[in-house]
């Protein structure tokens, strides 16, 4: 039985079709990864070196094209200095994060979908939230991301979330920081190596349109288009096979809660090794050249601007 925090790679026959999707060449890629280790040991302000299987995995999200790979690369190390609320204190026994994962259930599936996808569902599962709970539950999500950046050695074909928000009411309103919410979409947008590939919105309601109007402008038009809502968990299985599914999402798959209960539980060991790694990001008095400002990056000034990695 496959365990409840496991992350299943591809089999063969789908690893063939990423490594094509992706433009990994097998007599290349040694090559390639060499290259950019070499380029960031001469990036006085970035880290002279980090772990092939996340450089592999950075190369892989930028479709083997080594300058936007370059530029991904500088992007992430720049929002981990950049976004300490998101990259620091990275700690689920913190009483705001155990708080906010005592209101959500959420895990990366353990099976991938037939074409090599990785689901990820969350459920809301209270209504009492408080202030802390939007920004701890970004900050888990960036977490998962970079355990997945090292665990995932052999690369999925890309991600799908699947997220039920049935207990948020107008009320909720009030949590959301537009501001918080920019800089969480720099990073899964334009710094993470992630494909992603949709996002169902389960049990949607009136909030969650006026929650999406607000974000709509900030969020890439391609993405855009990849964004389902449902009235219940009924649609979903037009998109995401039942067998993969948990069982609170009217799946066969097992049960979110134990996944989770798994993850938080995975996400504890990590702790040291969170803690090493606040010291990985930019910094930019070392940064040849102009160094970058940070409310230029984040449009902290009314502004929206992200880097762009075309």
């Amino acid at each position: 039985m496959v365990s409840a925090a496991t992350l299943l790679l591809p089999n063969e026959e789908v690893k063939k079709k990423i490594k094509v999707e992706v433009n990994e060449n097998v007599k290349t890629k040694d090559r390639d990864l060499a290259h950019i280790k070499e380029w960031l040991r001469k990036q006085p302000h970035l880290p002279d070196k980090w772990d092939d299987e996340r450089l592999i995995n950075f190369l892989r999200g930028s479709n083997f094209s080594l300058e936007k790979c370059k530029t991904k690369l500088d992007l992430y190390f720049t929002m981990r200095a950049a976004c300490p609320e998101f990259f620091t204190n990275r700690d689920v026994t913190r009483p705001e994060i155990a708080r906010s994962l005592s209101k959500i259930q959420g895990a990366p599936l353990p099976v991938l979908t037939p074409n090599g996808l990785r689901v990820n569902c969350f459920r809301v599962m209270d209504e009492n939230l408080d202030s802390s709970f939007v920004s701890s539950l970004l900050k888990l999500s960036l977490m998962l991301g970079d355990v997945r950046l090292k665990e995932e050695a052999e690369g999925v074909a890309g991600d799908v979330y699947v997220m039920d928000v049935a207990p948020l009411s107008p009320a909720h309103l009030t949590l959301l920081s537009l501001t918080t919410i920019k800089k969480y979409l720099i990073c899964v947008q334009d710094a993470y190596p992630v494909k992603l590939k949709e996002i169902h919105v389960v049990n949607s309601n009136p909030v969650i349109d006026v929650v999406f109007n607000m974000v709509k402008p900030l969020v890439k038009e391609k993405i855009r288009n990849r964004i389902f809502f449902h009235c219940s968990v009924d649609g979903l299985t037009k998109y995401i096979p039942k067998d993969i599914l948990p069982e609170e999402f009217g799946g066969y798959g097992g049960s979110l809660q134990e996944m989770h209960n798994a993850w938080e539980e995975k996400l504890k060991t990590y702790t040291k090794w969170f803690k090493e790694q606040e010291s990985i990001k930019a910094i930019e008095t070392l940064r040849p050249g102009k160094p970058k400002n940070y409310d230029e990056i984040l449009g902290t000034e009314g502004s929206f601007r992200t880097l762009s990695i075309d």
